[in-house]
């Protein structure tokens, strides 16, 4: 490939594994986690087109959708709802932070069944909530239980897969947070004309919080992870459970103690570590690629669908099927993505999910201003209505193949053990903070720039793909303890690791 493409030699370090119902169904109850983050990007949006939630909370949209001076693009635009919706994310900005030792302290196990317990009083919360304070608080719970899961469960389903399959289990993360997404958008249709519709929208949170918090109790620690606690001989028994009876672990396990005891004597603090010029392109990557995720626009399109639907012309209840839909076409897509990760490459599927999303975000900005006029004041008709609504099923199509999973996967495989809780604490810590930014600010964006919003997006889809086109190494099939051979063979990033192969072989 040009750019940062290159032909990756065969890794010097090729364990045996195969895939066996042990790391099969340990993978789903770790990757079910993503079922809390997921109904809780599809449930907000939906709730906030409410007019029972509305009328307690926000009154004042209610009485803006009633005067016909303002534009369609600026019914909904309040800090306060959006306020509602980003809180979330700026407690999982915290609580992703602070995983980086809680995950390294007492595995990537037990933080996901911390983050499932808090995600499960913050649902609580939510449904019995009387006042902004109340809901604020249990988003705010929400957002530390999600920040907890989505450091640590990708950790864990890059850390147990086998080394030709880890693209496609890693995936099952986002698969889940696509079901959460596609369940909530059916709760919220199925809720939406009841008073206390919102009520159970929210409280039901609490049920995909208890599947995965049960099913966490069942399963053990990752071998990395345990090695790691000096616990070598339950690390033995976990390898030998999911890599299969009939397979020699002893390999592995000596290399995962090995490199546990080269992370030990460098006697370094991990946030230090990483910002080492020799660690310079995970961290590059551990920033940049979960920032140009929420740069696409998806999680925007997930909060505001229904009110992105209902701005340009669909009525309430078309407006929470549209998402629906939209969800489906990411699921969809999304297994498409765990067929051909391990196949054809991360590369590939970035790039051509790139290419797919910025075609569509510049014709849906093109629709809207030929249909809406400059000013936004024109009806649209449902003609052209469906028709922005095929262009958005396109592009969620496009990043259910790429952006979606692979944000999740290349930040937990490219890291060192000794920075690896460190990395992907910096990778959630980004994409919390960026979707909290743009979430705070999305809907006065639209009501200021109106169609040129998707421009915008455009914009950062373009020069994401440039990114990975020039600078992304390919990462299939290598295990993670011969992952540092990548960066060496890059035409770019091999200045700066000129001495990782001497310190991972002492």
């Amino acid at each position: 490939m040009a750019g940062g493409g290159f032909a990756v030699d065969s890794p010097n370090i090729e364990f045996a594994g195969k895939i066996t119902l042990s790391v099969i169904i340990t993978c789903i109850v770790v990757a079910s986690s993503g079922l809390i983050f997921g109904y809780d990007l599809g449930i907000s949006g939906g709730v906030t087109t409410m007019v029972p939630f509305l009328k307690k909370f926000f009154p004042d949209i209610l009485r803006k959708a009633a005067t016909a001076e303002v534009n369609m693009y600026c019914v909904y635009d309040s800090q306060v709802l959006t306020l509602f919706t980003s809180s979330l994310y700026l407690a999982g900005l915290m609580s992703s932070l602070a995983a980086s030792k809680v995950t390294a302290a007492i595995g990537r196990r037990n933080t996901i069944l911390l983050g499932g317990v808090t995600f499960l009083v913050g649902g609580g919360l939510n449904g019995g909530a009387e006042n902004i304070a109340m809901l604020i608080l249990g988003r705010i719970l929400l957002g530390f239980g999600v920040g907890f899961t989505n450091q640590a469960a990708p950790l864990y389903l890059s850390e147990i897969a086998p080394a030709k399959w880890r693209g496609a289990f890693n995936t099952g993360f986002q698969f889940f947070l696509s079901v959460g997404v596609l369940v909530a958008g059916c709760i919220n249709f199925g809720t939406k004309d009841h008073k206390w519709g919102w009520r159970v929208s929210l409280g039901l949170a609490v049920v995909p919080a208890a599947v995965m918090t049960v099913g966490t109790l069942l399963i053990t620690d990752t071998p990395s992870s345990l090695v790691e606690r000096g616990k070598v001989d339950q690390a033995r028994k976990a390898l030998r459970k999911v890599r299969g009876s009939s397979i020699d672990v002893e390999p592995e396990l000596d290399e995962l103690i090995r490199m546990s005891q080269v992370s030990k004597s460098m006697h370094q603090e991990p946030f230090k570590t990483i910002f080492k010029t020799k660690y310079r392109p995970h961290l590059v990557m551990a920033i940049l690629i979960p920032f140009f995720q929420q740069l696409t626009g998806i999680n925007i399109v997930a909060f505001y669908s229904p009110n992105l639907f209902q701005s340009v012309g669909f009525g309430h209840d078309a407006a929470l099927l549209s998402s629906i839909i939209l969800g489906l076409v990411n699921l969809v897509s999304l297994l498409i993505s765990t067929a051909v990760v391990d196949r054809f490459g991360r590369r590939f599927l970035f790039i051509s999910g790139g290419i797919v999303m910025l075609v569509c975000e510049i014709a849906v900005s093109t629709v809207l201003a030929v249909v809406t006029g400059v000013h936004g004041t024109k009806d649209v008709s449902k003609e052209n209505a469906i028709l922005v609504l095929v262009l958005l099923c396109i592009y969620s199509g496009g990043f259910g193949w790429s952006w979606g999973p692979l944000t999740w996967l290349i930040p937990s495989e490219i890291f060192p053990l000794k920075i690896r809780t460190t990395g992907q604490s910096i990778a959630v810590a980004v994409q919390f903070i960026t979707t909290f930014i743009l979430s705070q600010t999305f809907l006065s964006m639209l009501c200021h720039f109106k169609f040129a919003a998707f421009l915008f997006y455009a914009g950062w889809i373009a020069v994401m793909t440039i990114f990975v086109i020039v600078f992304v190494p390919e990462t299939k099939g290598i295990p993670l303890e011969s992952m540092h051979t990548i960066w060496g063979k890059h035409w770019f990033w091999h200045r700066f690791v000129k001495d990782v192969h001497q310190e991972n072989h002492p």
